[in-house]
């Protein structure tokens, strides 16, 4: 998702950036998790039992009175013995009714969780499903995508243009389901949006009908069919109009669509140009697009963007950089539009790769904001990654750890964009080659292909395609806050060194300019020296290498 930006700040305070950037709808807080935090952050007994294979979602929204109504039926695999099912459904919200089998199931609420109960022992390895109704009133979106909800606003020309967003908040704020990233429907989601028929309705992979359903309305059936986060399952509604194109990617034709407001048809035209740029960077850098049997599409929305999958919301006015701001202020985030290479990158990071837990949500903020590093790289240079990448250190907080607490549906630090990018950034320099650090990028997006992982996972696989141990450095800036220091003394013709300020027993590798040339060294928390043929003139850390560095002399 994007970053949070605050023009005001921005201009008064030049040198340094509190980060700003937040995980949507993420509101931290130091309070002890509720039973709430638990039923929707936690695979319990009520949800272990089964596993969601595909969601068949009708929805019908009233722009006028901010209601809707709509039915689910949820197609799931019965992997053990189980007597109640969890249900997300967040309040105003109310379910009407759950049927299994044409049979009515008993169901009872607690806050934003319905517990239905399954009469009959359903048999371990078969396919059921459960169909429910519901309706009413909505969460409606104040600041989207920062709070989450339906969205409710008009054009230019006054005419209603609807969409949803509920990144943290939870897919549960407008459709009943499993709302946890780890259970992904494995075989994709159908979305039937019921509108007027003067507006046209946008939603995830391919338009596969449109049918009327009843007078003056228009019924939009998409269909995708890979596996899909909850959270990236959305309606956009609005007078849009399509073009398309097709770009000749790795795995063959990938069709790509663009639908926008009628008005904004011919500025589409020309900044959407940047896509195809965009998908011959990171198809080098992460491997194929993921997602060849649903397509790639931008769809306009009435807020600034999310990473839905095979729909990516863009709302950046089509400007370059953040709404024509640079967030490095490099100069180099003036080169590209912000939410085509930022959302677009997390069809790689979030979409493809998505991690169980969203305390582990830097997997997905950290890799897609390098993705600007790898675009500002493959078209401008590396000098011109290294300083955006660079550029961002001055938006870091470190205010708290960037993987939050496990089980609760919490995220960390809003570190985990800039301060993701800084440790990415790191970690390739300590391949000491970008052939074999991008090779590791492809490999990983094939090895967890449409896969739900750990933060645990990504670890240990870099560790594996570096030939490295990197357990203490994701220790250190995962799970801490701080950022190491290497402490170093000078001599005549060295230096001693080590790392403090760190975890016990911390290591890694880090890259030195001694004398104008590149020397490696793999500091500890004991002392270490390097002596020098020649006097020691110059000694300094290579800044591409995210720590802090004190020198005595």
């Amino acid at each position: 998702m994007p970053y949070q930006f605050n023009y005001i700040k921005c201009l008064l305070i030049a040198v340094f950036f509190s980060s700003l950037s937040t995980q949507a709808q993420d509101n931290e807080d130091q309070a002890k998790p509720t039973r709430a935090d638990t039923l929707r952050g936690t695979i319990n007994q009520e949800r272990a039992w089964w596993d969601v294979t595909h969601y068949s979602i009708d929805v019908e929204p009233d722009f006028n009175t901010k209601t809707i109504q709509g039915k689910v039926d949820i197609q799931f695999n019965v992997l053990e013995a189980g007597k109640t099912m969890q249900i997300d459904l967040q309040e105003p919200l109310v379910l009407i009714s759950a049927t299994n089998k044409n049979k009515s199931l008993s169901f009872t609420r607690e806050g934003n969780v319905y517990h239905i109960a399954i009469p009959n022992q359903l048999t371990i390895g078969s396919s059921e499903d459960i169909v429910l109704t519901y309706g009413g009133k909505v969460v409606e979106a104040v600041h989207p995508p920062w709070d989450g909800g339906w969205i409710f606003k008009k054009d230019q020309l006054g005419r209603h243009w609807m969409s949803v967003a509920c990144q943290g908040l939870g897919a549960s704020v407008w459709y009943p389901c499993k709302d946890h990233q780890s259970d992904e429907p494995n075989l994709g989601a159908t979305l039937s949006i019921t509108i007027p028929d003067t507006l046209v309705a946008v939603g995830n992979g391919r338009l596969v009908e449109k049918k009327v359903v009843k007078p003056n309305t228009m019924t939009f059936v998409w269909n995708v069919k890979s596996p899909i986060n909850n959270y990236n399952i959305v309606p956009y509604i609005g007078k849009y109009v399509e073009f398309h194109e097709v770009f000749p990617g790795e795995n063959g034709p990938l069709d790509c669509s663009y639908w926008v407001l009628d008005y904004n048809l011919e500025k589409a035209k020309s900044q959407f140009k940047q896509v195809p740029l965009m998908l011959k960077a990171f198809e080098y850098a992460f491997g194929p697009y993921p997602f060849y049997e649903d397509s790639y599409k931008l769809v306009e929305s009435p807020h600034l963007g999310m990473e839905h999958q095979s729909a990516v919301a863009y709302g950046n006015a089509f400007k370059n950089g953040y709404l024509g701001n640079d967030l490095s202020q490099s100069g180099w985030g003036l080169k590209w539009d912000y939410i085509i290479i930022h959302e677009s990158g997390h069809e790689w990071f979030a979409n493809n790769i998505t991690t169980k837990d969203i305390a582990d949500m830097w997997v997905h903020e950290g890799f897609t904001d390098y993705a600007e590093t790898v675009y500002t790289t493959y078209y401008y240079g590396k000098e011109a990654g290294d300083e955006y990448t660079q550029g961002l250190r001055k938006r870091i907080g470190n205010d708290k750890p960037i993987i939050g607490p496990y089980g609760v549906n919490k995220g960390g630090s809003g570190d985990m964009y800039n301060k993701g990018n800084n440790i990415i950034h790191y970690l390739k320099q300590i391949f000491k080659n970008d052939d074999a650090f991008y090779a590791c990028l492809r490999a990983m997006n094939k090895e967890f292909y449409h896969q739900t992982i750990t933060s645990a996972d990504i670890e240990q696989f870099i560790s594996e395609k570096s030939g490295i141990n990197l357990s203490k450095f994701f220790d250190q800036y995962l799970r801490t806050k701080d950022i190491p220091v290497l402490l170093v003394k000078k001599s005549k013709k060295g230096f001693r060194y080590k790392w403090t300020e760190c975890i016990e027993n911390y290591e890694a590798p880090v890259k030195m300019l001694v004398n104008n040339h590149a020397v490696w060294i793999s500091p500890t928390t004991s002392w270490k020296s390097l002596r020098q043929k020649e006097k020691l003139a110059d000694l300094s850390m290579d800044q591409n290498c995210y720590a802090e560095i004190k020198i005595i002399e």
